[in-house]
């Protein structure tokens, strides 16, 4: 629980002295999650050591490719048109992240996406750690129902304006991460830290703009199964905790994630892991964000004995695939 103002008013808070000396407050949106993808997008709130705001920044990208789901993030090929190519943007961008720990809600994936831009552009991004909102309001406990942005933004009385916009997102974050920070710091809660590691594999498949603007995802309220062609890889077995994925490995997910779910399931094809619709002996990983829920899929995990793993973590496993053939 907070410490009541009362007592924090008669006892000042001694901040934690390893905790970081500023941040900045992330968002970017893409393209799709695939490495080919692009940022089309990006908005940094720095913020000083305590979680007050410094200053923002925000931009549009040129992906010079087709946008993606328009239907999510909202910018058309014809509103990118002008934009300026991440080359140009770069050195800006870095100026905003240097020196600071980089926030961000599921941060493996703005970590991955900026990284592999600045790797196109033959360039490293300057920043040397990064901490996910989602994995700090699991140290904090925090009650929410799922791990999405939304609901870490209610929970602290935060109204969100345009969800899916890179500015907007990122302030209703960084007003979120300060009371988030407060409260790590008034129970001297270690934050959950991680190395960022400049990336090196990256792909340019060329893809077509496409007069559509919805590339090859459309906006839906109620998800249909997707037919998608067969894994290509045999399944290898079940996932051991603190090994690599495997290409083959039979992959399902439960209730609701923090990026959209086609989205997701796209990026474990892309991988070379097999997206499974339902659970069975075969399963090799159950991806849920509440392990606790009662759903069809827990429950058969549950009584299979299929690992589990978080949103977060399977972003992370999702980084070093192996290879079918290892």
């Amino acid at each position: 629980m907070l410490e009541d103002r009362t007592t924090a008013a008669s006892s000042p808070m001694v901040w934690p002295a390893a905790y970081p000396q500023g941040y900045a407050v992330v968002d970017v949106e893409t393209t799709g999650l695939a490495r080919d993808d692009r940022i089309i997008s990006a908005a940094v709130y720095r913020l000083d050591a305590r979680g007050e705001v410094e200053d923002h920044w925000y931009t549009m990208v040129n992906p010079e490719r087709d946008p993606g789901p328009v239907w999510i993030h909202g910018l058309t090929s014809e509103m990118l048109e002008g934009a300026p190519l991440f080359t140009d943007i770069a050195e800006e961008f870095a100026t905003r992240l240097e020196g600071r720990v980089l926030v961000a809600h599921n941060a493996v994936f703005d970590w991955q996406m900026i990284a592999r831009e600045y790797a196109r552009a033959e360039s490293e991004a300057p920043v040397r750690q990064r901490l996910c909102t989602i994995a700090l309001s699991k140290e904090l406990g925090l009650p929410l129902p799922n791990h999405k942005l939304e609901s870490l933004a209610a929970h602290f009385g935060v109204v969100q304006q345009r969800a899916h916009h890179a500015l907007d997102d990122a302030r209703v974050l960084a007003e979120a991460f300060r009371p988030s920070l407060m409260a790590a710091a008034a129970r001297d809660v270690r934050l959950p830290l991680l190395e960022c590691r400049p990336l090196t594999e990256w792909t340019d498949r060329a893809v077509p703009r496409q007069s559509g603007g919805y590339g090859s995802y459309r906006p839906t309220s109620w998800r249909p199964a997707r037919k998608r062609p067969a894994c290509p890889h045999p399944n290898p077995g079940r996932y051991e905790d603190g090994r690599p994925l495997k290409q083959g490995m039979r992959v399902a997910f439960s209730g609701d994630t923090s990026v959209e779910r086609d989205l997701l399931e796209d990026r474990a094809v892309e991988a070379g892991l097999h997206v499974a619709t339902s659970i069975s002996r075969l399963t090799s990983l159950l991806v849920t964000n509440d392990p606790d829920s009662g759903t069809s899929k827990v429950v058969k995990a549950r009584q299979f004995g299929t690992p589990v793993v978080d949103e977060a973590a399977f972003g992370q496993l999702l980084r070093d695939v192996a290879p079918a053939d290892e």
